[in-house]
């Protein structure tokens, strides 16, 4: 299998501090890699690095192939991103939001309007497409921000606490559109505090402590990942 994401000794310093630490990193097409870490670990720097959102001090990436710091809008074009925090536009209606994100990524009017629908429909927030954007539940705006994410369906998804905010049913349902998705073809690269979901969903892991990969690779499902985690973090 190919690699959709290729680091070569990547490290990202803000002045004295090394968020990211001379990581080298590849993730293979049809899996869902799940980045874990301990907050400050690095782990949303490392898909802001990966996105083109902002440039490493040292170091490669390549995502689908291109180079990230040579063409981060091209990249950006390509894939579908969830950040850490939901933050839509407030000035326009959920509706708007997602014909925005839908004219950047260069889809028609038709092609956008029926996408749009799929996903107020899957989401089940059909009922607040006219809201503004400003006065959406937390839950709801990151509903949202799943669908601006995917709504040009993406080869590939950067993911960051893509299930915050949403009650136990959702995110069953965001669960197994992930695990269909990458049967399906796709890649995800998901960011999380939650081991739980990490342990159900993902094929492979890496987990990240002050910045450095400390483990990357399968992990045994029938072990815990919470200890496992824990072992690997605590150095027991």
């Amino acid at each position: 299998m190919h690699n959709v994401i290729e680091v070569d000794q990547l490290t990202k310093k803000f002045g004295e501090i090394t968020a990211v630490d001379n990581i080298s990193l590849q993730v293979n097409g049809n899996e869902l890699f799940g980045l874990l870490g301990p907050n400050g670990s690095g782990k949303t720097t490392m898909v802001k690095l990966l996105t083109g959102q902002i440039k490493p001090t040292t170091g490669i990436v390549t995502v689908l192939g291109i180079d990230v710091g040579e063409n981060p809008v091209t990249v950006r074009e390509k894939v579908g991103i969830i950040p850490e925090q939901e933050n839509p536009p407030s000035f326009l209606t959920a509706e708007e939001y997602l014909h925005f994100v839908g004219k950047i990524r260069k889809l028609n009017e038709n092609v956008i309007a029926r996408k749009s629908d799929e996903w107020f429909n899957f989401l089940e927030f059909d009922g607040e497409r006219e809201v503004l954007c400003k006065d959406l539940s937390r839950g709801t705006r990151q509903k949202l921000m799943f669908a601006q994410a995917f709504i040009h369906e993406p080869e590939l998804a950067f993911v960051d606490e893509p299930l915050v905010n949403l009650d136990p049913i959702m995110q069953n349902k965001v669960k197994g559109y992930f695990k269909n998705f990458v049967q399906n073809g796709g890649t995800v690269f998901l960011c999380t505090h939650a081991l739980d979901i990490a342990q159900e969903i993902c094929t492979r892991i890496g987990i990240l402590k002050k910045g450095s990969i400390v483990y990357k690779g399968a992990f045994e499902k029938k072990e815990k990942l919470e200890e496992f985690f824990l072992k690997v973090v605590k150095g027991d």
